[in-house]
């Protein structure tokens, strides 16, 4: 069973991959980061590669069709996009972060699908956010761009299921890593608050009062993955210990 996973060299993508590793199976990742791809583990099949530039996803599915195809896709490649007021977003920025975030995913799946109807089978997880359900302040690119995941996983879910596969989106809360420590640091400054107020604010917003660990992300993506989610399909899932609110506020 082979799997591939955008942006896999680190974060969340690093422990889907961990995941499927240790569950057996074949793993793919392709990432813009050349040092974290060099520090993956020498069994995975890594290729750098932008999730929105499509001759070089091309590249990767065509070598994943020589290989023998594709069982999983696990699109996960994103950008944090800009902390700011809807008018102090540069359009370059919003295009940049929409780019990556929906873009990319759009074009793993286009790679994907005839691959899968091929096999008559697999899978497409979709990491969206749940800046996706409910919005965000001051991250109109990135909700927007996750909005918009959720509509194309579920566009997909229709389209490929008589194909026998499969598409659902994980819609992480506030996850404990790098990427989150950038987004509190600029929001921290744009309201002028510190790193621990808004890490407070986050946490309070759930029922757990917690961030989510990258494992906890992986784990659903495994499962989801898996033949144990036969019948599950268009569903988005929030690995979030229950946002009540999308985090603090101005």
């Amino acid at each position: 069973m082979r799997v591939l996973i955008t942006a896999g060299a680190s974060g969340i993508g690093q422990a889907m991959a961990q995941a499927y590793d240790a569950a057996g199976w074949d793993v793919w990742i392709t990432d813009v980061d050349s040092v974290a791809l060099a520090h993956c583990p020498p069994d995975w099949t890594c290729h750098h590669a932008d999730a929105a530039d499509e001759a070089a996803v091309a590249t990767v599915f065509a070598a994943l069709e020589t290989a023998g195809g594709l069982d999983v896709l696990c699109a996960n490649a994103g950008i944090a996009g800009p902390t700011a007021r809807v008018e102090d977003v540069a359009l370059s920025d919003w295009q940049r972060c929409v780019s990556v975030n929906l873009e990319g995913a759009f074009l793993a799946a286009k790679y994907a699908a005839p691959m899968m109807k091929a096999r008559g089978a697999g899978a497409m997880v979709f990491t969206s956010s749940t800046a996706g359900i409910y919005g965000y302040p001051n991250r109109a690119p990135y909700s927007a761009a996750k909005w918009a995941i959720i509509g194309l996983m579920k566009t997909l879910a229709m389209e490929l299921g008589p194909h026998g596969i499969r598409a659902n989106a994980i819609c992480p809360g506030a996850v404990e890593g790098p990427r989150m420590e950038g987004v509190m640091a600029r929001e921290a400054a744009a309201k002028g608050m510190t790193r621990d107020q808004v890490y407070q604010g986050y946490a309070a917003g759930t029922s757990m009062r917690s961030f989510v660990a990258a494992q906890d992300i992986a784990d659903m993506a495994l499962f989801l993955g898996s033949d144990r989610a036969g019948m599950v399909s268009g569903q988005v899932i929030a690995v979030d210990g229950h946002t009540e609110n999308p985090g603090p506020r101005l």
